[in-house]
Formats: structure tokens, sequence, C-alpha cells
């Protein structure tokens, strides 16, 4: 009897204990000729438990309460034998309420990042100063999973993670790697922060809250109703597209929900999606082909 409490304990400790993220990580290094390929195993060891078993936030997690998310680093280049470049996926998904479906929240590309990396040396973030490029892309990426996932709970409901993820934009700064700063082109780290930060862009966080908690969520209670509502947050995506037309925002919602998208709106129960469609064909006309699969 003894043994099963201790054992009980120490399990219910684990689940307890367990940290925010489930964040499978790969590292491709196809691309490269190095004659140490061992180096690109530790490396994909290390990020992997430098993202799991930080504590990043003070809440106490359950298991399956962690984040399912992945990163994917693609190594284009070997600047030096400890120094690369290549490119970053980030993909971040949630279950929906009450479905054995799980929804893709985020699909983001980072073309640009370059870093160094020791085998078995430590990662560790210094909030303070820029000690790792890599190190900074991870923290940066991580608080930003967790603002994305709080912000389809809530509206607005990941502000201070997304201000936790500005301010290692901030330090990184002083690292001088690409991605970090305004003057750094579009689609960036930075731009990616800055928009999620401005008041702005509020639309799209709101479109984030609706579709998913206030739609996805509650499809299995009422299918058409949530549909409209689903519906709605995304024409209303138009506001902020007659504002800035090129909002980058606008393109990192469709790129990650565009399937989705179709796939929702193609089941039944119909409803009529005239407006809908009309409204992403004006604000994504990339997708065009895709949106005519919806059936008005």
């Amino acid at each position: 009897m003894r043994k099963v409490l201790i054992i009980g304990l120490l399990l219910f400790g684990l689940k307890l204990s367990a940290q925010e993220l489930n964040c499978v990580v790969f590292i491709n290094s196809a691309e490269i000729g190095v004659s140490n390929k061992k180096i690109f195993d530790t490396m994909q060891n290390d990020i992997f438990e430098y993202m799991n078993n930080t504590k990043w936030t003070s809440s106490v997690y359950r298991t399956h309460e962690r984040i399912d998310c992945s990163i994917t680093i693609n190594i284009l280049e070997a600047l030096s034998t400890n120094s690369f470049r290549g490119s970053l996926q980030l993909k971040i998904s949630r279950p929906v309420y009450n479905a054995t479906y799980t929804t893709s929240i985020l699909n983001f590309n980072d073309n640009d990042i370059s870093f160094s990396y020791e085998e078995f040396q430590p990662l560790v973030y210094n909030e303070n100063s820029f000690d790792s490029n890599l190190v900074s892309l991870l923290t940066f990426y991580a608080y930003t999973i967790l603002g994305y996932q709080a912000d389809t709970f809530g509206f607005k409901g990941g502000e201070n993670f997304f201000k936790l993820a500005e301010n290692v934009v901030n330090v990184a700064q002083q690292g001088g790697g690409i991605g970090w700063n305004r003057i750094d082109g579009n689609y960036t780290r930075y731009q990616l922060n800055e928009n999620l930060l401005s008041p702005v862009y509020e639309q799209y966080r709101k479109t984030m809250y609706e579709y998913h908690l206030l739609g996805l969520d509650r499809m299995v209670d009422n299918t058409r109703e949530a549909k409209e509502v689903m519906s709605k947050s995304i024409t209303d995506l138009q506001t902020l597209y007659n504002e800035r037309p090129n909002t980058f925002l606008i393109r990192v919602f469709f790129d990650t929900k565009g399937d989705e998208i179709v796939d929702v709106f193609s089941d039944g129960p119909r409803i009529d999606t005239s407006k809908l469609r009309e409204v992403l064909s004006r604000i994504y006309p990339a997708f065009d082909e895709k949106w005519k699969e919806l059936k008005i």
C-alpha cells in the first residue's frame, strides 16, 4: 500500500511539474556537406530539451495541457564549423473542444536565421543581455507559441507573452543578427511581434479569438451557428485589409487557416458563403483557386 502511495505521489508530482510545451524538433542538414553530422543530432536534442524542459510561466500545466508545436530548422549553409545559416518553420496547434480534431493556429516560416552552436554547451537565456542568437530565437518562439495559444482562448489573451517576446527582440538586436530589426525587411520576427502588439492590427487578434473559441470550439453544440461566427470573424478582416492592404498578419492567417476554411465551409450543414467567398477573393487572392472550392 505504501509503495502504491509513493508511486501515486510521484506520478502526481510529474503531472504538476509538466512544462508548457510539447515541442517536436527536427534539424534538416541534408543541404550541406559537413563531416561531423553528429553535431546536428546533438543540436536537435539540446533544442528539444530547451524548449520542453524550460519552465516558461508560473502556471501549472498538466501533461495533457501542454501546447503541441514543432520547430524545423533547415541548415542551408555552414559558415564555419560551429556557425550556420538557414531557415526555421514553426507550427502550433491546439485541440478543438469536445472533438478529436486539432486545429493549426500558426504556420510561420522564418526564412533567414543564423546562429552559432557549440556541442554540449548549455543553452541558457539571459533576459537582460545578449549571449546567443540560437537561444534568442528559441526563447522568442517559445513566448510566441504561448501567446498564440492564449489568444485563441481570450481576446488579446497572449498579450503578456508577446511582450516577453518583444523583450527578446530588443535584447537580441545587440547581437546584430538578421530578423530582429525593423530594417530587416518583410515577414521577419520583428515584424511578426510588432504587428501582434500594435493596436492597428487588433482585428487580427479578435478574429483569432472569435474563430477558435466562439466558432470551432462550439461546432459540437451548434454547427450552423458556429460557422456563422467563424464566417463573420473572417470577413471582419476586410476592415483591416481596407486600412492596410499589404498586412503581414493577413498572409499569416490564411497560410495557416486556408485549407481548414475550405474544409469547414464545404461540409454540412451548409450556410450562405457568398459574402465570405467574395471577401476571401478580395483580401487574399493568392488562394483564389482554393476559395472557388467553397460552395455558395
